[in-house]
């Protein structure tokens, strides 16, 4: 997951994690910075300090390690506040070849490596090591670990956000079958070669949707804006393949208005600053006829915010 660089934003702390998040950005700056993505962590750790609501500790040891990073990699720190630079990595192919060399290596020491790895995500709690499995298992050249993880996913109730990771890998891994698994209240059947890798390989009318709240917020509400990007980057994650998600394939322009503004509007209410429900509304041209299938989107967003999409 990449984080947007922030420098440029306000400072005001005036952004809420949204519960049962926090434990997954912690994991995610342990990946980051285990697999030498120096940029990213950085980005991340300027996210984390915007937020309010945690200990003081953990702003404490973010800006430590911020400061630290600023000064062991400058060459990582971007020169222009809206475009930060990527790690030095011109070539993912070589970097996927490493990877599948590196699991190669792993394999030829212990025969049993893919098994351990399938233990540490079915067995041992959430954490970095985890998502490091998850990672790994993406190159295990182990035809059965496909299937094992189809079977894990298919009857666990997982985190959305990590159901999703789960779906990444088998992508990665180059499956080409369907899952059906739980996804919130529903049972959905998702075809692993769909499964987006990168945000940006989402289909055009997902990120459609984050350009018209663009328009109404980037210049005049910045901090809306940036949150609502790292909302939406969560949220269609977590209802991928659901019915929700469907409707902003399916939809016409008027239903990508209409997702536009429930996310505005979520984002609003989250930040705790006063918003007016109609005042959004009419922004985005929310008509009479789609007014109820708007607050049923809106309702969705702020089961997510809320922690209420899924189970760990």
């Amino acid at each position: 997951m990449l984080i947007k660089d922030t420098s440029s934003q306000t400072t005001d702390k005036n952004i809420v994690l949204f519960p049962k998040t926090l434990d997954f950005y912690q994991i995610q700056l342990t990946v980051m910075l285990e697999n030498e993505r120096y940029a990213e962590a950085m980005n991340l750790l300027e996210f984390l300090l915007q937020c309010q609501g945690q200990d003081q500790r953990n702003y404490e040891e973010w800006a430590a390690l911020l400061e630290w990073l600023r000064a062991a990699f400058p060459q990582y720190i971007s020169a222009d506040d809206n475009n930060p630079v990527s790690e030095e990595e011109d070539d993912i192919e070589s970097e996927e070849d490493l990877a599948r060399q590196n699991a190669k290596n792993k394999m030829a020491e212990d025969g049993d490596y893919a098994n351990k790895l399938l233990r540490i995500l079915k067995d041992e709690p959430l954490s970095e090591q985890t998502m490091l499995a998850l990672d790994q298992l993406a190159y295990v050249d182990v035809p059965s670990v496909d299937d094992s993880l189809k079977e894990w996913i298919e009857h666990s109730r997982l985190h959305p956000l990590l159901q999703f990771r789960v779906l990444q890998t088998l992508r990665k891994r180059g499956a080409d079958f369907h899952v059906t698994l739980q996804r919130g209240t529903e049972k959905v059947e998702v075809e692993i070669e769909t499964v987006p890798l990168t945000p940006e390989d989402f289909p055009h009318a997902v990120l459609r949707i984050l350009e018209r709240v663009a328009d109404q917020t980037e210049v005049h509400e910045p901090t809306l804006y940036y949150f609502a990007q790292e909302l939406w980057s969560q949220y269609i994650m977590a209802v991928f393949g659901t019915s929700d998600y469907r409707s902003m394939l399916e939809g016409d322009e008027s239903m990508l208005d209409m997702w536009a503004a429930a996310l505005h509007a979520a984002v609003a209410e989250s930040l705790g600053g006063s918003h007016n429900e109609e005042e959004i509304r009419t922004l985005y041209g929310i008509t009479s006829e789609v007014r109820f299938r708007f607050e049923q989107a809106y309702r969705s967003i702020k089961q997510f915010v809320s922690g209420g999409l899924g189970t760990k």
